[in-house]
């Protein structure tokens, strides 16, 4: 069974890689290790030992403590994925479309982005 730590703390390394626009397979290079165990650590599936975290956070300009921000300690296993997919509803950053946006937002120049983000205002109006 996953604990409640791993998963948030691979989550906030997934959440970090996507921001970075770095894979699994450059993250696992650049930490020495295979991209699989990448995977199990962003899922929760395998813990990340206190020396590898640190390499990780290194690999990512993060500091370790990065990774614990916003666990509150009342998370817990989720029974199903459906279950799982609605508790990360909230959070944007566990989508990675939404991360994509958001990096490619800031890449347009200003003037662009400000009417960009009027229009999804005008759309979300609408919906």
């Amino acid at each position: 069974m996953k604990h409640p730590v791993d998963v948030h703390v691979g989550r906030r390394v997934r959440h970090r890689r996507w921001m970075v626009g770095m894979t699994q397979q450059q993250l696992g290079d650049i930490v020495g290790i295979k991209f699989q165990q990448i995977q199990k650590y962003e899922t929760g599936m395998n813990r990340i030992s206190a020396s590898r975290l640190w390499d990780i956070a290194q690999a990512l300009d993060v500091s370790i403590s990065f990774f614990f921000e916003g666990f509150d300690g009342e998370e817990g296993a989720t029974e199903s994925p459906a279950v799982e997919r609605e508790a990360r509803r909230g959070d944007l950053l566990a989508d990675k479309e939404a991360l994509e946006l958001v990096r490619s937002y800031y890449s347009i120049p200003e003037a662009q982005w400000r009417r960009l983000f009027d229009l999804a205002r005008v759309l979300s109006d609408v919906a």
